[in-house]
């Protein structure tokens, strides 16, 4: 195996080595909607291109309420290993997997059971609503192969591995890409091609993961009697990972009714925001790479008893963010037509995306400090407060300035580029706040987080 000791060695060095895989493997998982998207909108009819775009987002939200369990896991596990309790290792292991089977199971039978209501409250155009229904059924019954994918990756990484689930992302990757062009192109299966080849390469990834884990003797041994949840385990996973489901959905929510309210500021403003929402995901990509990061090494330090490192940990990850944040800043403001002609050779689109993009494009570094400060704080499981701190920040600011913005200054997109950024400064004052303010309380304990630990 290849886990890392995260308590131990040159911060720095190990900081980067287990942050890059997870920086690789999340660009590869970004690749994935977007050559689905590119395949259909080659192959198929614009009701197909719909059918995807709506149908992804659908399927984003059952990716959002699995993100906490799967942060939620990777801090637990990482704490018992830094703890060198392997017994609780291999109990919570054994937990996580149970947890994530049967959240599999009950997303993909309330998900189809509202697929219908659901996308007609997305307002889902009449000409491409059977064919996005088509799409999200074949994706919700892939929901088992996807939960269990993120619960190993959530489990190597808090073990200290993030190199295997970049290897696995890849495979899964490299195999979407292949069946896309196969069941599209030549198949002619439209988008039911491209949700099936989602749903393959998810089930060959986990396979080929857990028959990798089972021949190098992982601690885990995949026997049908090990999957038994302990109830105190799945206890902490969900007063870990409920809090960070929750905060997702809840700016997944906002981010929904600020795309709904420039769709009403015209076409022009609508393209402006969708390019814009490409560039987010690459620029943040770092960002939240990181955030993941600090998250399990700080479990590890803090079950080491080393809360000093866990600390530095956090400075010099925030450093870092914020560094590769401002190469995507410096072209926002150098030049943003040449961003937006990358996606768009409308002249109209690149005048009217230009002072939005150099408003907008200070978010990077802000996003930079805020996922970074979360991501230390879920590591030393304040995930209660980090969830307060986003939700307030999705819903007490990010939606009344999008109603006050969009209802006043509808047609100066560079004001309504300042939202995102003025949100994020304010979370990332506030919390950095609160971060220095913890670090310096000296209760006995305070370090060994007794929310864990059962001893």
């Amino acid at each position: 195996m290849k886990e890392m000791d995260l308590t131990e060695g040159n911060i720095l060095k190990k900081l980067l080595a287990f942050t890059i895989p997870f920086l690789i493997a999340n660009v590869l998982q970004s690749l994935y909607g977007a050559v689905d998207l590119f395949v259909v909108g080659r192959y198929c009819s614009a009701e197909s291109v719909a059918a995807v775009s709506t149908g992804t987002q659908v399927t984003q939200i059952v990716t959002s309420l699995v993100t906490g369990l799967t942060l939620g896991s990777t801090i637990i596990i990482g704490q018992y290993k830094g703890e060198k309790d392997y017994e609780r290792v291999k109990q919570a292991i054994g937990t996580t997997l149970s947890v994530f089977g049967c959240t599999a199971v009950f997303l993909t039978v309330v998900m189809l059971f509202f697929e219908r209501p659901l996308l007609v409250l997305l307002k889902t155009p009449s000409q491409s609503f059977e064919l996005t229904m088509e799409y999200v059924a074949v994706c919700l019954l892939g929901n088992i192969f996807i939960c269990g994918y993120n619960a190993i990756s959530a489990i190597l990484r808090g073990y200290g591995d993030s190199t295997r689930p970049m290897i696995f992302v890849g495979v899964a990757c490299g195999l979407n890409i292949v069946l896309d062009f196969v069941f599209v192109k030549y198949l002619g299966l439209n988008v039911a091609g491209t949700a099936l080849a989602t749903v393959i390469s998810q089930a060959v990834s986990m396979i080929s993961a857990i028959v990798y884990l089972k021949r190098h003797h992982f601690l885990f041994d995949f026997r049908l009697k090990s999957f038994c949840p302990v109830w105190k385990i799945v206890k902490k996973l969900a007063l870990v990972g409920i809090p960070i489901s929750f905060q997702e959905m809840m700016v997944r929510v906002s981010f929904l009714y600020l795309m709904a309210v420039m769709n009403n500021c015209g076409v022009y403003a609508a393209s402006v925001v969708g390019i814009s929402s490409k560039y987010d995901v690459f620029a943040m990509l770092t960002s939240t790479s990181m955030a993941s990061a600090l998250a399990a090494i700080t479990a590890q330090n803090l079950g080491a008893g080393k809360p000093e490192r866990a600390r530095k940990s956090l400075w010099y990850g925030m450093g870092f963010a914020v560094f590769v944040s401002c190469l995507f800043w410096l072209w926002a403001q150098v030049n943003p037509v040449s961003m937006i002609r990358i996606f768009s050779g409308d002249e109209n689109v690149a005048a009217a995306g230009a002072p939005f993009f150099k408003s907008c494009s200070y978010d990077y570094l802000m996003v930079a400090l805020v996922f970074c400060l979360n991501g230390y704080l879920n590591g030393r499981q304040k995930t209660v407060w980090t969830m307060v701190s986003c939700s307030a920040g999705a819903l007490a600011f990010r939606i009344p300035m999008v109603y006050f913005f969009g209802k006043y200054f509808s047609e100066d997109l560079g004001k309504l580029g300042m939202i995102a950024p003025i949100v994020s400064g304010v979370m990332a004052c506030y919390t950095l706040v609160y971060v220095l303010y913890e670090g310096r309380k000296k209760k006995h304990g305070y370090e060994k987080q007794p929310a864990v630990s059962d001893r």
